[in-house]
């Protein structure tokens, strides 16, 4: 009776290491093609958190000055921060979102890079957030092709005149603290994507 015993004891635990070999494969054949894509974007918003911070090159004690400087930029995205919105987050519908939105603060980073051409300011900063915007969308474009969605098309946002070098610093301001706002939202959004989306932790 003990070798009958031994052998249903073994028996259990190949029937116990077979159901966890399904299971553990099952798993990672629904990862998803995007789990890549998702990879390759972190880094960039990562880098656009960089250089947005450097829109403006004031110290904390100037960005003092213009706290209570009004926004003006209403066309900006307005990006929802809820746990109601992240519990309800969906794949494609988050994707076309991220689109949008990038495609939104590129617009406005061009426009400020121009805006401050004119006055003589530095542009670095903004060409280099322009950059990883493009770099952005030009990978959630390809993430929506993949999952055949439509990519959003973007429309062109009516955007102040910039006069004086003071305007063009206010504007930096406030581009500078929603680009950051945008970069911890798109990470929080891509990191929920990829638990969806079963990606493998690293």
């Amino acid at each position: 009776s003990a070798v009958i015993n031994d052998s249903a004891s073994f028996l259990l635990h190949l029937l116990l290491l077979a159901e966890l070999l399904v299971h553990s494969s099952g798993r990672h054949a629904h990862i998803s093609p995007l789990c890549g894509m998702f990879g390759s974007m972190i880094p960039q918003v990562d880098r656009l958190m960089n250089s947005s911070k450097q829109l403006h090159d004031l110290t904390t004690e100037e960005l003092l000055n213009f706290a209570a400087v009004e926004h003006r930029l209403h066309s900006l995205p307005h990006i929802q921060y809820t746990a109601a919105y992240f519990s309800s987050l969906k794949v494609n519908e988050s994707l076309s979102q991220l689109y949008s939105y990038s495609q939104s603060f590129k617009l406005h980073v061009d426009w400020l890079k121009t805006a401050k051409e004119n006055v003589s300011l530095p542009v670095q900063a903004a060409e280099s957030s322009s950059i990883h915007l493009q770099q952005i969308s030009n990978l959630i474009n390809a993430s929506l092709h993949q999952i055949s969605a439509d990519v959003p098309q973007s429309t062109p946002p009516s955007l102040p005149d910039v006069s004086t070098a003071f305007d063009a610093l206010k504007f930096s301001v406030e581009l500078s603290g929603r680009l950051e706002a945008f970069c911890s939202w798109s990470k929080r959004v891509l990191r929920h994507l990829q638990r969806l989306s079963h990606c493998p932790k690293h």
